[in-house]
């Protein structure tokens, strides 16, 4: 062998030992269920080193193989072999099973593919296409990701279903979190979000992030995945949903051939997936349950990979996947600072690509004026609750030199019109080739559209476009003589700028809601009515009904709303379906131009019938009627809590100037969750008026949570309660000038990246209870001591930076949702004074319960887990312990763990897929309240009767057994059933 040959092969096998090496600390990391973060910190050692480490990027230090293999308990002799190989290219004798040279061949042709996949997925997805960016280029109609990714804020889509996420940590962070920290919470979520909220964007997010491993801190574990995006809108046109092996296939990827044999399986296996699955509302209704089999089969097959899932709100029953640890989340609305910053980024968008001094000039003018008019008429803020919507009045704005249209029906015929024709008519362009004119292009796409939505389809095939373009053209002689139906429809997708091509066999609509528009408009002028109404229960079809009322004329207008409040009336047996039809006749009366007002009054008395709403599921259905249901809500008069509570949550959803005249009329309701509803939409108002209007009014706020300057400039005008929220960058100034205004109990800071410490609490002996979530910045808590802080919550904190947390003993109650750089609680230096222990997902997932007696007067503790719980029976030694709280998805298995605990007194268990009754009686004979979370399942009581004084409250079953066996108000059902 040559010299030249035996460095060659000294490289190859240096290079086979570091990716062996790298492959066994990935399978030992996916082994013990640790992120990165979790891996870095318990070892001790930097992310970027055991990134590096994990993926074979450089040979690590023997220092670092060591404080690895100690933290993922593995021998680290073998891996120090591979180590000292990888370093000089010898082989070791003493490594006692050598990878065969097929092994290493193929270790090499992985790693390589990865890296091509990797920056296949990068530049695939790297680009945003925006409506209306450009028009005369609509080559230039794309953003770069990076610089058009604007962060969702999400909620739980309901008060039961979330997997990753309780109810406590919204009510910290204002009743919503960021997309980037809901996502961390949880490895399976369901998204839910209408048409233009940004679910695809954030997926798309993800993949780009996850492929060039540089996601946000809190995402950072998924730096090592392998995305994969799988639109259900293309899987679903084949027979079969694909498994990973066909996955590349399936969405036609170029690398399908190159991919190494069982590549996606061993990622898969390895837990290393990231399935970002989106559209389950493009999936027609009787393929759903299909659809749904085939992520079981996934998730039992792999059960360690990330799992993002999204749907439009009504495709899937609440709970849809929730009995397979998914957590369920919806976008929000888009705050009056989202819009602003998304106007800011499209003019800066929009004055990248402009030609000149003067267009940019035009184009500042007409970010001011946008702004000014956003501001200042209330109108526009249904028209800018969503990216989509943004974006069209951003471009129309532009377009019309300054004037927009007036609702979203005309916002739709408008930016259709400028993309079909006005971009080349008003700018002079002279398209070559066809000329067809706005209203040919209107009757093809129509004719596209509607064979599309009453075919279930979001796709179609070139080869049915064709022939649905070729029957049309006899009947259009002045497009048929300029060209055959493949020029008729290659101009259509290279000139309207509605329609595109994803691949040489598939066409599709730039968005879902140009599709529904056009379909709509094609119903209306075959006057298909009766098929409206037929599938008015398809939520494909929603928002096709709701425009094609706004297309219609009066009579047939009323035809369709007479026939849907007919057919909800003749469903007795479904009460659900029956409440979906009438509450899509309301929707449509705000969508219809003229309406006979005897037809209204029946719309009306239908939907009386469904309030006041119980729940805030109900809430959030009557909600998505629109605005015509606030002028039925009904006041705080003879309305029980639940109602109230629910009737605040609906006005704050639907928003604008008659939401405030509902919510004015509980400003002195004090009870339940009321007030605190009416602080939360307040980012969704006007931040002005509303402080004005509603919250000066509210007798007492429980609570205010503050995310930007406007709000807290109005702080002056509030009676400020004594517990405060901050979201945001706020320096200590300015928390300082909000705390001057009230006498401070409870404070709250979330992702504020500037505060650099806080040592100015000492101050403040009022404080009680302090949150720091993502405060990277404040990592000395030496103060503690010297303030009257006894409850502590330390959210996302950097535990391993944090100085000063071993003198603290004035801290009875602690909530801990970080990544703990111990293996094990009795290792973590906090007080035994604690009286309250909250352990969040981010602690259980790498931290022990061994331990937790040394706090032996303990009297409530919680626990958040995906799985079951290392030393959970150490638990049975608390004696003290009166509360305790649970939040999985094993906790059956976790109770039988416990040896009874005679003075426990409050249970809550959460997410309950089958209650083991006679075990809560065994385990706490003393129980006295016992509150339940079982989200779509049938919850049997009856073996808990005869406990004295047990009062039970269930939720969102959707049978509760054996409460007639419990004396009268013992057994509390939410929510409330209707008689």
């Amino acid at each position: 062998m040559t010299g030249q040959a035996r460095e060659s092969a000294t490289d190859d096998r240096q290079l086979q030992a570091l990716e062996e090496l790298g492959e066994q600390l990935r399978r030992l990391r996916a082994k013990q269920r640790l992120s990165v973060v979790a891996l870095s910190v318990r070892a001790g050692l930097g992310r970027t080193t055991v990134s590096k480490a994990l993926n074979g990027a450089s040979v690590p230090s023997e220092e670092t193989v060591i404080a690895l293999s100690a933290v993922l308990r593995a021998d680290p002799a073998p891996l120090l072999l591979l180590r000292s190989e990888a370093q000089t290219g010898r082989r070791t004798s003493e490594r006692v099973h050598p990878k065969r040279s097929s092994d290493r061949t193929t270790s090499t042709v992985v790693r390589v593919f990865e890296r091509r996949y990797r920056q296949y997925v990068a530049s695939r997805h790297e680009k945003l296409s925006v409506i209306g960016l450009d028009l005369a280029r609509p080559d230039r109609s794309c953003w770069p990701l990076d610089a058009a990714y604007l962060s969702l804020d999400l909620a739980v889509a309901s008060d039961h279903s979330s997997a990753g996420l309780v109810m406590d940590e919204m009510e910290r962070a204002g009743g919503g979190v960021s997309a980037e920290q809901a996502l961390s919470e949880s490895q399976r979520v369901l998204i839910r979000g209408h048409a233009g909220s940004g679910k695809t964007t954030l997926l798309q997010w993800l993949a780009v992030g996850a492929a060039r491993q540089n996601l946000p801190a809190e995402l950072s574990h998924l730096n090592e995945h392998i995305p994969f995006v799988l639109p259900l809108r293309t899987l679903a046109r084949t027979s079969n949903f694909p498994d990973p092996i066909s996955y590349l296939a399936a969405i036609n990827c170029p690398l399908k051939a190159a991919q190494p044999a069982s590549w996606a399986d061993g990622v898969m296996s390895s837990g290393r997936g990231l399935l970002l699955i989106d559209g389950v509302d493009e999936v027609a209704q009787e393929k759903r349950p299909r659809t749904r089999e085939w992520l079981l089969d996934l998730l039992a097959a792999y059960p360690s990979n990330q799992f993002v899932v999204t749907t439009r709100p009504t495709a899937v029953p609440d709970g849809w996947l929730a009995d397979f640890g998914f957590g369920e989340l919806t976008v929000q609305p888009m705050s009056v600072r989202d819009v602003s910053v998304f106007i800011t980024r499209w003019h800066d968008a929009a004055r990248a690509g402009s030609s000149g001094d003067e267009e940019r000039e035009q184009l500042g003018e007409l970010e001011t004026k946008l702004r000014e008019t956003v501001r200042s008429q209330h109108g526009l803020s249904q028209m800018t609750t969503t990216p989509l919507l943004c974006a069209l009045v951003c471009a129309l704005h532009r377009d019309r030199h300054g004037h927009l249209p007036h609702g979203r029906m005309e916002l739709y015929s408008a930016a259709l019109s400028m993309l079909l024709h006005r971009r080349d008519h008003e700018r002079n362009i002279q398209p070559e080739g066809l000329r067809i004119s706005e209203r040919q292009s209107m009757r093809l796409l129509q004719r596209l559209a509607y064979w599309m939505v009453d075919n279930g389809q979001a796709e179609i095939s070139r080869t049915d476009a064709l022939h649905h373009i070729s029957e049309a053209l006899p009947s259009m002689p002045e497009v048929a003589g300029q060209g055959d139906d493949n020029s008729v429809l290659d101009h259509l997708v290279e000139r309207s700028g509605v329609l595109r091509a994803p691949d040489d066999d598939t066409i599709d609509f730039v968005h879902r809601t140009f599709q529904d528009y056009l379909a709509a408009k094609a119903a209306i002028d075959a006057r298909n009515i009766g098929a409206l109404v037929k599938n008015a229960h398809d939520d494909r079809w929603e928002d096709i009904v709701r425009m094609a009322v706004a297309h219609a004329s009066p009579t047939d207008a009323a035809k369709i709303l007479e026939r849907l409040v007919s057919r909800g009336d003749r469903n007795t047996a479904n009460r659900r379906l029956r409440a979906r039809l009438h509450l899509l006749a309301a929707a449509c009366v705000d969508y219809a131009t003229e309406l006979d007002p005897a037809m209204r009054e029946e719309v009306d008395k239908r939907t009386v019938a469904l309030l006041p709403p119980r729940s805030l599921e109900e809430g959030r259905t009557l909600a998505s009627a629109g605005k015509v249901i606030l002028e039925l809500l009904p006041g705080p008069e003879g309305l029980e809590e639940d109602e109230a509570e629910a009737v605040t949550y609906t006005a704050g959803l639907i928003g604008g100037d008659a939401a405030i005249g509902v919510l004015k009329k509980y400003c002195t309701y004090g009870k339940g969750m009321v007030p605190w509803y009416m602080q939360m939409h307040w980012n969704h108002f006007d931040v002005g008026e509303y402080a004005k209007e509603v919250l000066a009014c509210v007798t007492e706020l429980p609570t205010l949570h503050i995310q930007s300057s406007e709000q807290l400039g109005e702080l002056g005008n509030l009676r400020v309660p004594g517990n405060l929220s901050f979201s945001g960058d706020f320096d200590a100034g300015q928390i300082k000038e909000a705390l001057a205004r009230t006498e401070i109990r409870t404070l709250s800071l979330h992702r504020n990246d500037v505060i650099e410490g806080a040592e100015f609490l000492e101050e403040y002996q009022t404080l009680l209870s302090l949150t720091l979530d993502s405060c990277h910045r404040v990592n000395n808590l030496s103060f503690l001591p010297r303030t009257s802080i006894s409850t502590l919550c330390l959210w996302l904190e950097p535990w391993e930076e944090l100085a000063g947390l071993e003198g603290i003993s004035n801290i009875k109650h602690l909530d801990i949702n970080t990544v703990l750089p111990y293996a094990h609680l009795d290792e973590a230096p906090m007080s035994k004074e604690l009286r309250s222990l909250e352990i969040g997902f981010r602690t259980a997932s790498g931290t022990s319960l061994r331990g937790v007696s040394r706090w032996e007067n303990l009297t409530r503790l919680s626990i958040f887990t995906h799985h079951g719980y290392e030393h959970f029976a150490e638990i049975s030694s608390l004696g003290n312990l009166q509360s305790l709280e649970l939040f999985g998805w094993d906790i059956g298995t976790s109770l039988k763990l416990i040896s009874p605990l005679p003075n426990l007194r409050r249970l809550r268990l959460a997410n309950v897929r089958e209650l083991d009754a006679a075990v809560l009686r065994e385990r706490f004979p003393g129980l006295r309240e016992l509150r339940l979370s079982s989200p779509g399942v049938k919850i049997d009581v009856s073996s808990l009767a005869g406990m004295p004084e047990l009062q039970i409250d269930v939720r969102n079953a959707v049978e509760v057994v054996g409460a007639d066996q419990f004396p009268v108000g013992s057994v509390t059902v939410y929510p409330r059933p209707r008689d």
